[in-house]
């Protein structure tokens, strides 16, 4: 090999043609004796012979191994025991859930779980992208070859049929490298409680909920881009820093810069983080159709419940000629579809949640997919939650049920696992609890609104039909100020339109099992914790 290095070496500035014989030569002398020359062969640049010094070989090592398997559960005698000098990290490294069996592969990733036996050593590998992880097979290392929980290895090796139970493949490797150490983890091998791992917010993606819950997140992220596509929307950006308050209730998070000269606000006025991207999209709804946003917002309420955070994502579409019921329909439509994607492409993430976390996931997901939503009116809602309350109040927190009630979590978890057992959408609620562009209805006493709730969290998805007439929205703006562009939206070329907001954690929490929202969200923030 080093006279064949040497001989690359002194080929500097030779003509094409002589260069492509040369080199055929040297591969067909070398063939047998050097099987890794045979990538390099094929990666060189012929073109640059003649016009420039040839790289070193090992400089341009290919990550093509040799087509020859490897037997089962029989490492190569010359195998690199982690020094691994020859072994690039950059580049052709293949995703341990796009491995097929008899092909010679680079893998690389964190060692979950490491052992030796008498005759071979193990370790079991995951990138991220599989729940399922690779086990790799090596000869026998001692303690202190043997890469630890949480190290970083690369392997090269064959995917071949696995011998052992739990895994249909495994990766017999012939060279590895051990990138980084993990003396003293702090995820050693053994079942860690939520709560302790929100304190390593850094480190818990590597254990198998977390790391679950992000590829879940990814699925859900890219179908929602992908319906709303199919649907004619457009995507758009709503502002994070804006004036508006867009909920009414006060809860938000104050921008505040001080200029570099005085004490002026960097904005002339107070600015704040958004709670909701709406009323830009209705804005923009209002020119371009149909749209929809998907992005951070935030809420400084001052709460510490397991379906609350200050900061998260909210998917919010605005659907331009469209009523309510269009936009209950869209969102069923919506739901349905990322259900469907999850379960397709995550079967064995959603299939883990379904044993550790709710069994009932998959008897969930058929009653999404094979019925339709149930819809009741708020009217309806309150006197069937009147009739149950009455037969036993002390079983109720929130007894006290009248028309005009906002309803609490345990309203409204009774109504959709009690009452109708499916996904449902509340309709036409009281004019005085909700704000003030959601449309009046012919009974005053109402308004276009509506909620789906589902099973396990109660509350999913707030929307409502918006108030196009102009007459009918200054009535009910009557002292509200620094709206004039809003009301420009009804006085020029007004049109009927609906939308929604859906947060984004609660409905992996939904689809996942998982309880708490601070998993649904790599790095949580709720009142007195904003690490990172």
């Amino acid at each position: 090999h080093s006279s064949l290095h040497s001989s690359l070496h002194s080929m500097r500035f030779i003509p094409i043609r002589s260069a492509i014989v040369l080199i055929t030569m040297l591969a067909l002398a070398y063939r047998s004796r050097v099987s890794s020359f045979v990538g390099p062969i094929k990666a060189l640049n012929f073109k640059a012979l003649s016009l420039a010094r040839v790289p070193s070989p090992h400089h341009h090592q290919s990550h093509t191994l040799s087509r020859t398997r490897a037997p089962v559960r029989a490492a190569p005698s010359s195998l690199n025991s982690g020094s691994g000098s020859s072994i690039d990290v950059v580049g052709g490294v293949t995703r341990i859930k796009d491995l097929k069996v008899d092909t010679e592969v680079k893998v690389a990733g964190w060692v979950r779980t490491s052992r030796n036996q008498k005759t071979l050593s193990f370790i079991q590998l995951n990138d991220g992208s599989t729940h399922s992880g690779l086990q790799a097979v090596l000869p026998p290392q001692t303690s202190d070859t043997l890469p630890q929980t949480g190290a970083s290895v690369v392997c090269i090796g064959n995917v071949v049929k696995s011998q052992g139970a739990g895994q249909d493949h495994e990766l017999q490797v012939t060279s590895w490298k051990s990138y980084g150490s993990a003396d003293s983890y702090p995820l050693a091998k053994k079942r860690h409680t939520l709560e302790y791992l929100r304190t390593l917010p850094h480190l818990r993606h590597r254990t198998n909920t977390v790391a679950a819950i992000a590829r879940v997140r990814s699925t859900l992220s890219q179908g929602i881009h992908r319906f709303f596509e199919s649907e004619g929307c457009i995507n758009v950006m709503a502002p994070i820093i804006t004036t508006s308050d867009c909920e009414g209730a006060g809860e938000m998070f104050n921008v505040n810069c001080p200029a570099d000269e005085g004490d002026d606000k960097f904005f002339n006025k107070d600015v704040y983080l958004s709670v909701s991207g709406q009323l830009a999209c209705e804005a923009l709804a209002c020119g371009l159709g149909s749209v929809y946003t998907f992005g951070p917002t935030f809420r400084a309420e001052n709460s510490n419940t397991k379906k609350h955070l200050a900061e998260f994502y909210m998917l919010e579409p605005e659907l331009a000629f469209c009523d309510k019921f269009g936009a209950m329909s869209n969102c069923e439509r919506l739901i349905k579809y990322l259900v469907s994607q999850v379960w397709s492409l995550n079967p064995e993430e959603m299939n883990f949640f379904a044993s550790f976390y709710d069994k009932t996931l998959p008897e969930k997901r058929d009653g999404i997919l094979e019925s339709e939503f149930a819809k009741v009116s708020y009217t309806e809602a309150v006197e069937k939650l009147q009739e149950e309350i009455k037969k036993d109040p002390s079983k109720w927190q929130f007894p006290d049920v009248t028309f005009g009630t906002d309803l609490q979590t345990e309203h409204e978890r009774w109504l959709c696992e009690t009452y109708t057992k499916k996904p449902t959408f509340i309709y036409d609620y009281p004019t005085k609890i909700k704000p003030f562009y959601m449309r009046l209805n012919e009974d005053p006493e109402t308004v276009a609104a509506f909620d789906l709730l589902v099973p396990g969290i109660g509350e999913l998805v707030g929307g409502s039909q918006r108030e196009e007439r102009l007459d009918v929205l200054e009535g009910r703006m009557e002292g509200m100020e620094g709206y004039e562009w809003y009301k420009d939206l009804r006085r020029y070329g007004t049109v009927p339109h609906s939308g929604y907001g859906m947060g984004f954690e609660r409905l992996i929490c939904y689809l996942s099992g998982v309880e708490n929202i601070r998993e649904a969200n790599a790095f949580p923030r709720s009142p007195g914790v904003a690490e990172m």
